[in-house]
């Protein structure tokens, strides 16, 4: 196997121009990567085979001369991954350069069969396992996208709202899980600090179903933010909500609870201080003769 690995090395110009022939020569995304950007992926794969250190062999895929190529097979993987590639489409790209080696072994041993068909089997294993590789790598960064992004959407998910100076509004729409109720305290407290604010409404008009796991993380918002000296209401309790907290046996009776939001912002205003009041317009008439007199 060294010597193979040492044909592939003093080949290697060849290789490339071969492999970059037959990539070409296939359905690429020209949508998603330019010919540059593939023939440098291309031309650096095979530089960093070129250059392992003596005494790496192909059947060690292990060792510690291949970790250079699993590394930036790794970032390829990645970058593909968020570009918009399938896994598919990423392992073909590794596995279209069997041919190519397999040209390289039947150059060197086209007059001895067995020696051929060991260095096929060589080439074979030793590609797919940079396929492999390269498949794990695309899905470990997938994965992480798809983690990033799902923290990206609860953060969104989650606003916290001034209504007025003192009162801030945190609206839920879906499900509450978890994750979601440690987003929605963290981002509730910050807000509550930033602005200094003595009300919080939790508006629930958006939650779907309220069940018992809903109901303790909605209970544990609450006592951290009067924690941090900020009396919470909720709003947003339809009649369905209602009966299942009831039949559920959930005790909210400590919780200041309202239907509507305009009515906990109300009750917000009025224990703050404040009081709305309804300002009615003169008609065009009376501002007439008021402006006569």
């Amino acid at each position: 196997m060294s010597k193979l690995l040492g044909e592939i090395q003093k080949n290697h110009d060849s290789l490339l121009q071969d492999w970059l022939k037959r990539l070409k020569s296939t359905v690429q995304r020209h949508d998603l990567i330019t010919d540059q950007e593939l023939e440098a992926q291309a031309s650096e794969i095979v530089a960093l085979i070129a250059d392992v250190p003596g005494g790496t062999t192909l059947d060690d895929f292990t060792g510690e001369g291949w970790q250079p190529l699993k590394a930036m097979l790794a970032n390829i993987s990645v970058s593909r991954a968020t570009a918009g590639f399938t896994p598919s489409e990423t392992a073909i790209f590794i596995l279209s350069l069997k041919p190519s080696l397999f040209a390289i072994a039947r150059q060197q041993r086209s007059n001895n069969a067995d020696e051929l068909f060991s260095e096929v089997l060589a080439i074979n294993e030793f590609v797919d396992k940079l396929a492999l590789h390269t498949t794990d790598s695309y899905i470990h960064g997938r994965d992480q996208i798809i983690r990033r992004q799902q923290e990206e959407m609860l953060e969104l998910s989650t606003p916290v709202v001034t209504l007025w100076d003192g009162i801030v509004a945190l609206p839920l729409i879906g499900t509450l899980d978890s994750a979601r109720t440690q987003v929605v305290m963290e981002s509730l407290l910050q807000a509550i600090v930033q602005t200094n604010s003595r009300f919080a409404i939790i508006d629930i008009t958006g939650v779907s179903t309220v069940d018992t796991l809903v109901a303790q993380h909605l209970l544990k918002t609450i006592t951290a933010a009067r924690l941090m000296g900020a009396e919470c209401i909720i709003s947003g309790i339809r009649p369905q909500i209602a009966q299942t907290i009831v039949h559920l046996g959930i005790n909210l009776q400590d919780v200041i609870t309202k239907s509507r939001l305009a009515d906990a912002f109300r009750l917000a205003l009025e224990r703050s201080g404040r009081k709305v009041v309804r300002i009615d317009k003169p008609n065009d008439g009376n501002a007439a003769n008021s402006r006569g007199v």
